[in-house]
């Protein structure tokens, strides 16, 4: 797969006239990216999602849990270009559910965000994948990123400029006060990145 994305790689350099064979900056350059593309940016496309190591709630804990901020580096869909920022999730265990280690959450992230993405997607992929795995009573998941896609092209805005989303599933969806529970904590959590 690498070699025939380095060829297709070589023939777009040549389309552009980017001399990949004589360019001591180029030369390589097929060959690295399209290494990067499959073992890097979008490996999630290439590989299962983590396995997850759940366990039982022994003490039936219902109380709400929020970890983050998760970072989070994507390629957009659309131009191939960064998206990069932080992902904030809220969980709200089921008495006769599952429990996972704080990591998963970090790994599944970075699992969905390896591939080409777009924000609304990404944030459902990730919820879908954390219901299907643990039977919450609630989840809430929140995106905050910066796309390059338009801050380096288009419209050229600034880095400062950002998309946030929220999905939410169960009880996080119907019930306000958890909802409210849970932005206060992403701005807590949030407090020192900017």
């Amino acid at each position: 797969m690498k070699r025939a994305a380095a060829q297709k790689i070589e023939e777009l350099f040549d389309i552009l006239f980017i001399d990949h064979r004589n360019d001591h900056n180029t030369r390589d350059t097929p060959q690295r990216v399209a290494k990067m593309f499959v073992e890097e940016t979008m490996r999630g496309r290439y590989s299962s999602p983590p396995r997850i190591t759940d366990f039982d709630n022994v003490e039936q804990y219902e109380q709400l849990i929020v970890t983050g901020p998760i970072e989070l580096r994507s390629t957009c869909a659309h131009h191939l270009m960064p998206i990069f920022g932080h992902v904030i999730i809220g969980i709200l265990p089921a008495a006769d559910g599952k429990i996972i280690g704080l990591s998963k959450y970090d790994r599944i992230v970075e699992h969905f965000a390896a591939r080409l993405q777009i924000q609304e997607e990404l944030i459902k992929q990730i919820e879908r994948y954390i219901v299907e795995a643990t039977k919450p009573r609630g989840l809430a998941v929140r995106i905050s990123a910066v796309h390059m896609c338009k801050t380096h092209r288009g419209v050229k805005s600034s880095r400062a400029g950002r998309m946030v989303n929220s999905s939410y599933y169960g009880d996080m969806m119907s019930d306000a006060q958890l909802r409210a529970e849970f932005l206060q904590e992403c701005v807590s959590l949030e407090r020192n990145l900017f």
